[in-house]
């Protein structure tokens, strides 16, 4: 494979996390990469020794200026972007009641919107050439849910929604789209890079409070690689049937097939009631 038929990667939130492993990794096979962050001297040395194939940009996902010109670069670097990766998002712990709505906001901003503003800036290339992949960092969290975390389920089952009728409207245009659907790994997502709401709610202590506290101890301890799962993202977008969902982890797919079977119990059990609520057939 020449430089030029190696596929150009673009990835938001590479500070920390699977975004730095995987600009990491997509470096080392030589793989044109966009390595992106608010902060880039974060990034600095991750291009070290791959400065012929990288490019370092500041990147805010919550700034359509910053997202625009950072698109606008790797067009102008690279001539396209092949892989357009929505990797950065962040969490927050907090029961429904007692979350902080700013803190709340904030996190839509980043996940959802800035999903959406990256997306958006990077598909008219991609539909020019019939070609490209966007991949949509979600979670199992973006399928089944926790005590604590309903609002950051919120923006990921929208990441989820977006990503499905997207991948209906391009596919057709040549672009394919992989929704990332990770369980507990050892990154920063439960410690630094997510929020909490103040605990004063007491009626709140056995579900939100220690499912809040349960993952804050566990942070560093998790099951899941960083790095194998950057390299099964790899091996699926470079698939020749990709999937639409790619689980990460054991977790992943035992509360994935939890949730299966707790669709299937509502919907059988209640089917009969379901199918009434249509007009009779003769009417």
């Amino acid at each position: 494979m020449t430089q030029q038929e190696k596929p150009v990667w673009f990835i938001t939130g590479c500070s920390t996390g699977f975004g730095r492993e995987l600009a990491d990794y997509t470096l080392s096979l030589g793989y044109p990469t966009v390595v992106t962050a608010r902060n880039p001297d974060q990034v600095k040395d991750l291009v070290a020794g791959h400065e012929d194939h990288a490019l370092v940009l500041a990147l805010d996902v919550t700034r359509q200026e910053q997202v625009d010109a950072a698109v606008s670069a790797a067009l102008a670097k690279f001539g396209r972007i092949d892989v357009l990766v929505n990797n950065a998002g962040i969490g927050y712990f907090g029961s429904f009641e007692e979350s902080n709505m700013d803190d709340v906001h904030r996190m839509f901003d980043i996940n959802v919107w800035g999903l959406t503003a990256m997306t958006r800036a990077a598909l008219p290339a991609m539909r020019k050439r019939r070609s490209g992949t966007v991949v949509n960092i979600s979670s199992i969290g973006g399928i089944t849910t926790f005590p604590s975390l309903s609002f950051y389920h919120a923006t990921k089952f929208a990441v989820e929604a977006l990503s499905e009728s997207l991948a209906q409207e391009v596919e057709p245009l040549g672009i394919k789209v992989l929704i990332v659907e990770p369980g507990p790994f050892r990154t920063d997502w439960a410690g630094r890079s997510a929020n909490e709401a103040p605990q004063t709610i007491a009626d709140y202590a056995e579900t939100a409070h220690v499912r809040a506290r349960a993952s804050r101890d566990n942070s560093g301890k998790q099951a899941g690689d960083p790095v194998r799962a950057v390299k099964a993202i790899v091996k699926a977008v470079e698939a020749k049937q990709p999937p639409l969902r790619l689980l990460l982890g054991n977790p992943a797919l035992e509360n994935a097939h939890k949730k299966i079977k707790l669709l299937q119990r509502d919907f059988d059990g209640w089917a009969d009631v379901t199918r009434g609520a249509d007009f009779p057939k003769d009417e």
